[in-house]
């Protein structure tokens, strides 16, 4: 069990004050965007092994097969599959995709061919890897999710009240799903001159029945002023999360998040491609090529609880994420898995006992459990276990038998 040193990613669209707020530390007057716990090679956490701090990562190429385990090692190969974050967002993060596995391993092999360095900032596949990903709301948080069926895109263009952009709203209305939103949305992306000032000028005194999602839309033309993402991302759902809800983000699915604290886990994969709304390379030709035209409703999801164990579902295993909320007085929960796992606290005061050792970890602290460690869980507060799909119980003892060390745990 190893108590987890994480990097924070200084990224300008992150808040001031969420993450602090939520580790109860003073805030530095800098953006604190995302807090990463994992062993991505980009900002890997780090662990006491005895020798001073180590990357995770390096710890995991010691020794797969003990630090993953044999049935994680052979699905995913030598590294840990998930990156387990907690995001604050203060303003709107890219309109991007992440492109499918198949596309994923294509595009890295042709880079790759093309003899494009890794960390260019040109590069638009830095691995092989899909990225699905799922965010789990801890405040109210909003987002854009997947295109708006037609003929309600249609709408919200014509409550703009803006002429140029009828002609697109007539093919939203009058033209087959797939046809209809690949033609727009590719159309916004290369905007006619004098549309984007008109469409931003609406923004600021739109209303109607589209009130709250055009004021949304609004906050990103004042983050990105003259950024043409903006209208492709009037053709996306407006999503607004409460506390426990969370969305799964699917490969060929635009998104953008716009403000909010979450827990966000996803597969382990550096594979964005952005269309705006960003500073960053954006790649609006490849985008077109992994986008799925299409509206279903927004994947929001809610846990299911299985024997106190609250589980969002998700149709990948690169990862999964549950909750628990122990209570004083509760039993113990025995958290041994055959795989490894990462255990956040996201409020109150926990406990995590294994092998003689134990550790008190408050709201921001988080915890790594190689696969098969015996760990029980106690306290009194919300944690979220981040592991890999299809992960087993080991079978042990009761998690009120494990023998914790003596003296007073340490408190982080």
């Amino acid at each position: 069990m190893d108590l987890l040193l994480n990097t924070v990613q200084p990224y300008d669209w992150g808040s001031t004050t969420l993450l602090p707020r939520l580790m109860g530390l003073p805030p530095t007057g800098a953006p604190q965007a995302e807090l990463w716990m994992g062993a991505h090679p980009a900002a890997p956490s780090r662990v006491h092994r005895g020798e001073g701090t180590v990357p995770l990562d390096r710890v995991i190429d010691r020794d797969p097969a003990g630090e993953l385990g044999e049935a994680t090692l052979r699905r995913f190969g030598p590294r840990l599959p998930f990156l387990l974050k907690l995001l604050a967002a203060d303003a709107p993060l890219s309109l991007q995709v992440h492109p499918d596995l198949a596309r994923a391993r294509s595009g890295h092999e042709r880079e790759n061919a093309l003899g494009i360095p890794l960390d260019a900032p040109h590069r638009t596949y830095r691995d092989a890897h899909h990225k699905p990903e799922l965010i789990v709301a801890l405040t109210p948080f909003r987002g854009l999710c997947g295109f708006r069926a037609p003929e309600e895109c249609a709408a919200l263009l014509d409550s703009l009240k803006v002429p140029g952009l009828r002609a697109y709203a007539q093919t939203l209305r009058f033209v087959p799903e797939e046809q209809a939103l690949t033609e727009v949305f590719r159309a916004f992306l290369d905007p006619p001159a004098g549309l984007l000032p008109a469409v931003t000028e609406a923004l600021t005194t739109a209303g109607g029945p589209y009130a709250t999602d055009l004021a949304a839309y609004a906050g990103a033309a004042r983050a990105h002023p003259g950024d043409a993402g903006l209208l492709a991302a009037l053709m996306l759902r407006y999503v607004e999360l409460e506390p426990g809800e969370a969305l799964f983000l699917g490969s060929g699915v635009p998104h953008a998040y716009l403000s909010g604290l979450g827990v966000e886990i996803m597969a382990g994969s550096d594979n964005v491609l952005r269309c705006g709304l960003t500073s960053k390379h954006v790649d609006p030709a490849e985008l077109l090529r992994v986008v799925r035209f299409a509206s279903p409703p927004a994947s929001v999801i809610t846990p299911r609880d299985e024997g106190g164990e609250e589980v969002y579902q998700v149709p990948v295993d690169d990862f999964r994420l549950s909750r628990f909320r122990p209570r004083t007085g509760a039993s113990p929960r025995r958290l041994t898995l055959d795989a490894p796992q990462i255990v956040l606290c996201t409020e109150g005061e926990l406990s995590l006992d294994s092998a003689g050792r134990a550790l008190r970890i408050g709201p921001g602290r988080s915890v790594y459990l190689p696969a098969g460690a015996e760990a029980a869980l106690a306290g009194h507060g919300t944690a979220f276990r981040a592991t890999t799909g299809g992960a087993r119980e080991v079978e042990g003892g009761p998690a009120d038998r494990i023998r914790t060390g003596t003296g007073r745990p340490r408190r982080w």
